[in-house]
C-alpha cells in the first residue's frame, strides 16, 4: 500500500462515540467484547436506531447467532460475520447463519465480504463455529507451556515450521487477547462440556493478573 492509498483509506473512515450515528447504516457490524450480555445490550440499542432494512451482523467468535438474533426486531436480517485475526492479513471471513437468517441477508453479507477482498465460508450457528477447532489447539499450547515441555518460542516455532502456520499459537493468543481467548473457551466448554474444552489454568491465571497480550504489552510474551 502506498502512502497515498493509506491516506485515502483512512480518509474514508469516520470515528464516533455517538451510537446514534449508526442510524443510517445499511450494515452494522458489532465487534465488542466476547460477552453475551454486553453484546445483547449493544445490539438491542442499535436495533432501535437503524432502519428496518438494515442488516445487523456480529463479529462474535463463539456466541450463538440464533440466540442473539432472537433478541432483535428483525432476526431474519441478523447474521454472524467473523473476521479472523490478524484481520489485515487473514483472508477468511466466517459467515454464520442463525436459524432465522434469510437467504437475502446471507447473500448480501457474502457479497460484502468478497467486495472487501476476503474469502468467505458459511457455517451454521453453533458454539465456537470454526474456533471449535482453532481455540482448543491454542489452549493445548498453554497446557504444553504450563507443563514445561517446551518454551513459548519453541512451541510457536514448532507450529510455524512443522505445520506451516503463519504465526505460532501463543503469539496468536497474544494478538487475539488472552481475555478473549478465555471467554471463547469458556463458552465452548459451557456448551459442550468435556475436558478437551477446559480452559488451561495458566491461561486463567494470566488473565487474572492482567497479562492480556499485545494490548497490555504483556501476555505470553513481553512487548
Amino acid at each position: 500500500m502506498t502512502e497515498a492509498d493509506k491516506e485515502a483509506a483512512l480518509g474514508s473512515i469516520r470515528g464516533t462515540t455517538a451510537l446514534e450515528d449508526v442510524a443510517p447504516a445499511d450494515v452494522a457490524i458489532e465487534a465488542v467484547t466476547e460477552n453475551y450480555e454486553v453484546k445483547l445490550d449493544l445490539l438491542q440499542r442499535v436495533d432501535a436506531l437503524v432502519h428496518a432494512a438494515t442488516i445487523i451482523a456480529s463479529n462474535t467468535s463463539s456466541i450463538s447467532i440464533t440466540k442473539l438474533a432472537a433478541a432483535i426486531s428483525h432476526p431474519e436480517r441478523f447474521i454472524g460475520m467473523h473476521f479472523f485475526n490478524p484481520v489485515p492479513v487473514m483472508a477468511l471471513v466466517e459467515i454464520v447463519r442463525g436459524l432465522q437468517t434469510s437467504d437475502a441477508t446471507h447473500h448480501a453479507i457474502e457479497a460484502l465480504a468478497l467486495q472487501l477482498g476476503k474469502s468467505p465460508i458459511t457455517v451454521k450457528s453453533g458454539p465456537g463455529f470454526l474456533n471449535r477447532i482453532l481455540l482448543p489447539m491454542i489452549n493445548e499450547a498453554f497446557f504444553v507451556l504450563a507443563e514445561g515441555d517446551a518454551s513459548a518460542t519453541e512451541i510457536d516455532e514448532g507450529m510455524t515450521l512443522g505445520c506451516n502456520h503463519p504465526i505460532g499459537p501463543l503469539a496468536l493468543a497474544d494478538l487475539i487477547g488472552l481475555d478473549v481467548l478465555l471467554a471463547v473457551m469458556q463458552t465452548i466448554h459451557d456448551e459442550f462440556g468435556g475436558s478437551k474444552y477446559r480452559p488451561c489454568p495458566l491461561l486463567r491465571e494470566m488473565v487474572a493478573e492482567g497479562y492480556l497480550g499485545l494490548k497490555t504489552r504483556r501476555g505470553v510474551y513481553r512487548y
